[in-house]
């Protein structure tokens, strides 16, 4: 289909089919009929973008008439997957995208589909992020998201005879539409040394001088809210030297270590997490770290100078809020500190006031090895002026402890912001707490455990400081847009509002026990299952049955997590069908997906005997036609949307207490899958929410887990029960990997000699006992509709509207700004 030479030259062309062959002609140079999948996708993209951008600029000028307070999200993870889908349904447009993409010979799902996947984050602390700048800006809320633009973010997942591959995910092979360069580059000093002076009345005024510079430049993202009203923007920054190279060591000839200093330079923004296990990775760490809270305040502080001439920096908190996603934004305490005291010569005690009131903490995890310690050594050296910052602030504070606890020096040790020992530590989360006037659980459990286990001390000291704020995830991206024929089925019982108003889901509860509403429901599920398994076959070469039962396990691999306890019930079932003749009472296809840290052998020893007991079920002709198993690689968000509208049971089986909340289990829940799982993190409000007859428990709770921390011996369940034995012994055996005698070994040592720190043997038991029910009630296809419906009509809470509501009234004091 050929334009005409006026629309082509019309860049404002409302029709997307027009805007998207002008844009084919223009922007991409490229001939309609030259198009492939991609070009159309880049096209459609910079279409849709010129609404974005009219939008921008509309938000802003309400923010600015209504002197609206921002808030500043500050994470070193955006896990944003693809945007057009989204875009264009929060839009409004996809309707039209579809008439669209079919007048140039496509469907919009392969256009869609050929956007690479941002690779901005790890897991669910990036997509929390995602979801919460998506309510936010939904509900009309000036938030901006503050981090790093990782040209090769989180690696790909290769898999190689049952072994994870890492390879680059360079997802900005090429410019992404989505990604608008701005003009206010940011210059971060590091390095250097701190020269002792005093000013004219004699007061200590240290000078942080000699440092060298990195520049960094600003590339928004924009975020839509739904209906497009609002449009705020996630601000990524990347690395650049401060000159091309240094023209000095260039002419005096020196011109690799010319290059080479430009390189190092930009290193900061290249890769996601780069390994702390050597001091170059751990140095890295550190200055990505001060890199994203240094170019995030530069720009709150230009914004604050612009927009309010004349207004004292004292009056920062009235007109900023910055939360921070976990410790890694942790330095953001000590920088602002360092901006107000240092360049804008606030007094200590109304810099700290400013600091305190602007800052607020989301603690994200339990588990020791990820609260951030960093070496003092090491921030002396790279930022020898926040360091001295950091010690007067704990100075102040111990005296403040020392006051309302005196002559507890244990209790000193505790809360200090410095770990003492042969290597003194700087404890990341202590000083987030410190400098922070809220500190934030992410779901009702995990928030208990903070205030009881974690850091029982702060809370001592200031128990009005925490909370909890429950996470949740945004029903238009996880529901309306992954699941489009269950979206139309609550449409016709809710009607369009519950998109704005999750609440409103709860109309299902009332058709759940009719016939009509379990058959229309079961018809979508089908449908869903039956999409996953083409998907599955074209990935992975591997054939399911979409009336099995899909079993679902898809997060990062840890053995926390334990992916190894739902292997060990598909050996389980194995053994029993082989051994001894009893075949599965329900045909279940389990279906695993995550990665595992580059350096964590465990987990990718874990992937591997995934692989190996799936060769040899799917390969066995007396249990294949009852059970396959599938491991879909280089999991990440697109892969999630197919998978979580197709799955009957989620599997959230962490050991109790070491799952701060999760999300995926509500993605799963919404969709109408059942939940399998332990009484961990958000899990247990799922139950309260859903009712405990429509999910299925198991397992020790963490109290229990606690209480048998010290004493537990796994042998005594490995003696007492004979189906655990044989598990076990097949591991230990060999009988999974008899081309690599002793391979599962390591996994056997942790289990048995290694003290089974995750109660893998102590929640077997109870496991098998509870997929047992599982299957017995799939078989009931009308209870089990029933059930999946109740979960869904029940799943109100989990929005992340509600989440934000929370936030803005009990931490940011801000609001929605229309009109």
């Amino acid at each position: 289909m050929q334009a005409s030479a006026a629309t082509l030259n019309r860049p404002t062309a409302l029709p997307l089919l027009e805007g998207i062959q002008y844009h084919l002609h223009y922007t991409l140079g490229k001939a309609v009929a030259d198009a492939g999948k991609y070009d159309i996708f880049r096209a459609l993209a910079f279409a849709v973008r010129q609404r974005i951008v009219d939008g921008m600029f509309a938000t802003e000028r309400r923010n600015q008439r209504a002197n609206a307070k921002r808030v500043v999200y500050l994470s070193a993870e955006f896990l944003i997957g693809q945007s057009l889908r989204n875009n264009l349904f929060n839009l409004g447009l996809l309707q039209e995208a579809e008439l669209a993409a079919k007048g140039l010979g496509f469907n919009l799902d392969e256009i869609t589909n050929a956007e690479p996947d941002a690779s901005l984050g790890n897991g669910g602390l990036g997509r929390l992020a995602a979801c919460f700048m998506e309510s936010a800006a939904s509900l009309s809320m000036p938030a901006y998201g503050y981090g790093i633009n990782y040209q090769f973010g989180l690696f790909k997942q290769d898999i190689e005879n049952g072994f994870q591959k890492e390879r680059a995910d360079q997802w900005l092979s090429e410019d992404s539409p989505w990604l608008m360069k701005r003009a206010e580059a940011c210059v971060v000093p590091l390095y250097g040394r701190v020269e002792h002076t005093h000013d004219r009345e004699a007061n200590y005024n240290p000078m942080w001088v000699d440092w060298d510079i990195i520049v960094g430049v600003p590339y928004d993202v924009p975020v839509v809210g739904y209906g497009g009203t609002t449009v705020n923007y996630l601000r990524l920054y990347s690395a650049r030297a401060s000159d091309e190279f240094d023209m000095q060591i260039f002419n005096e000839g020196d011109y690799i270590r010319a290059v080479d200093r430009k390189i190092a330079m930009e290193t900061v923004s290249k890769v996601l997490y780069p390994s702390d296990a050597f001091a170059a990775g751990k140095e890295l760490r550190l200055v990505q770290e001060y890199f994203m809270v240094a170019c995030a305040l530069r720009d709150v502080v230009r914004k604050f100078v612009k927009d309010h001439p004349g207004c004292a920096m004292d009056q920062l908190s009235s007109h900023y809020a910055i939360q921070m996603n976990d410790t890694h934004p942790a330095l953001v305490v000590a920088e602002l500190m360092r901006l107000l005291v240092d360049e804008f010569a606030l007094p200590w005690d109304a810099a700290w006031d400013v600091t305190k009131q602007c800052c607020g903490y989301t603690n994200h995890t339990l588990l020791p090895e990820a609260l951030e310690k960093w070496p003092v050594s090491l921030i002396e050296r790279v930022l020898p002026r926040h360091m001295q910052i950091i010690c007067e602030i704990n100075q102040r504070f111990l005296a403040v402890v020392a006051e309302r606890f005196p002559s507890d020096n244990e209790r000193l040790s505790r809360m200090s912001l410095i770990e003492e020992g042969e290597d003194r530590q700087v404890r990341m989360a202590n000083l987030a707490i410190v400098g922070s006037h809220s500190v934030n659980g992410v779901a009702a459990l995990h928030s208990e455990l903070v205030k009881t286990k974690l850091v029982p001390d702060f809370n001592a000291l200031w128990p009005e400081k925490f909370s909890n704020k429950t996470n949740g995830v945004t029903h238009r991206r996880w529901l309306a847009c992954a699941n489009p024929g269950l979206a139309a089925l609550i449409t016709e019982v809710a009607g369009p509002e519950w998109i704005t108003n999750f609440s409103r889901v709860s109309a299902l509860e009332a058709l759940a026990a009719e016939a009509s509403a379990q058959r229309a429901f079961l018809d979508v599920k089908r449908n869903n299952k039956i999409q996953l398994a083409r998907m599955i076959h074209e990935l992975e070469q591997i054939t399911v049955d979409p009336a099995s039962m899909f079993d679902v396990q898809v997060k990062r691999i840890h053995e926390y997590k334990r992916q190894l306890l739902n292997v060990m019930h598909i050996i389980h079932l194995y053994l029993k069908a082989v051994d001894e003749g009893i075949s599965p009472a329900a045909s279940r296809t389990f279906i695993f997906g995550g990665k595992a840290a580059p350096g964590y052998a465990m987990a990718k020893l874990i992937i591997k005997l995934i692989h190996n007991v799936a060769q040899l079920v799917n390969g066995d002709p007396r249990v294949n036609a009852q059970m396959k198993v599938v491991f879909m690689h280089d999991y990440r968000v697109s892969l999630a949307e197919r998978i979580i509208p197709a799955a009957d049971l989620s599997e959230q089986i962490s050991t109790a207490g070491m799952e701060a909340s999760g999300t995926g289990n509500m993605k799963f829940a919404m969709n109408g899958a059942l939940t399998i799982g332990t009484l961990d993190g958000a899990n247990v409000e799922i139950r309260d929410e859903v009712g405990s007859e429509n999910i299925y428990i198991f397992g020790l709770t963490a109290e229990q887990v606690e209480e048998q921390r010290s004493t537990y011996d796994p042998w005594q369940p490995y003696q007492k029960s004979a189906d655990l034995r044989s598990v076990v012994d097949a591991l230990r055996d060999d009988r999974f990997c008899q081309e690599s005698p002793g391979l599962f070994l390591p996994i056997y040592n942790a289990l048995m000699p290694g003290g089974d720190y995750y109660f893998h043997l102590a929640d077997f038991d109870s496991y098998i006992a509870s997929q047992e029910q599982v299957s017995s009630d799939f078989l009931n296809s009308s209870e089990w509709a029933q059930c999946a419906l109740l979960n869904v009509a029940r799943t109100g809470k989990f929005s992340s509207d509600r989440t934000i509501r929370e936030y803005a009234q009990e931490i940011w004091g801000v609001s929605g700004v229309v009109g």
